[in-house]
């Protein structure tokens, strides 16, 4: 399978999508869009007739970069399991840059939620150099904006206080612009409800095209 023409800008996210960790996806996918590459997750289509496992093995083969996430693996419960697509993930973009000379290039990172918590579900991995977000926003764009100057090697970029201000000032234009779209028919409450929906509602495609045009 040849490259795609996007290979070297693509940046494959593999992360939890619950509810609570949005609160550190969201910034992390508009920091990799601030440093001029392009987010690919599972969640940009979802075509029925497409076997997951299979868009997930063409998003990392299309992706040059990886960025994993592995802070959701514990279980939560006594009646619940270990998470386990995460590193599962993990281990196909591994396999791939080991054993397919065409792949060798890519470059990963890893995040966990503190330092060496990975240890207690999968220490066969221990000796990665390994990124710890504290599971706070800032501090997950401060890790990502690192890892791009120190393995992608790209520079001039952004203080990490300036990129986390832009994505507060980003937030804030997304819901003014939302609230300006109801507010010619409804009262202002009722538009700041319709605006919070729409935007809790919003699929990933949507948002990753809310950032470019932001940023554009």
């Amino acid at each position: 399978m040849a490259k795609v023409a996007t290979y070297e800008q693509n940046v494959f996210i593999n992360c939890p999508f619950d509810d609570e960790y949005f609160e550190l996806l969201r910034p992390l996918i508009f920091t990799v869009i601030y440093l001029g590459f392009n987010p690919r997750i599972s969640l940009e289509s979802s075509d029925s007739g497409q076997f997951r496992l299979n868009k997930i093995v063409n998003l990392i083969r299309e992706s040059k970069y990886s960025i994993h996430d592995l802070s959701r693996l514990q279980a939560r419960n006594a009646d619940d399991y270990y998470r386990l697509n995460m590193p599962f993930e993990l281990g196909i973009d591994f396999g791939l840059r080991n054993f397919d000379p065409e792949f060798k290039d890519k470059k990963t990172l890893i995040l966990e939620k503190s330092r060496f918590e990975y240890m207690k579900a999968i220490s066969d991995i221990n000796g990665f150099d390994i990124k710890s977000h504290n599971n706070n926003s800032e501090k997950s764009i401060e890790v990502v904006r690192a890892w791009f100057i120190e393995t992608v090697k790209i520079r001039n970029i952004n203080a990490t206080a300036k990129i986390s201000s832009d994505f507060i000032v980003f937030n804030t234009n997304l819901f003014n612009d939302r609230v300006a779209k109801y507010y010619p028919e409804h009262s202002l409450s009722e538009s700041d409800k319709f605006a919070n929906a729409e935007i809790s509602e919003m699929s990933w495609v949507e948002f990753i095209d809310e950032v470019r045009n932001y940023l554009n």
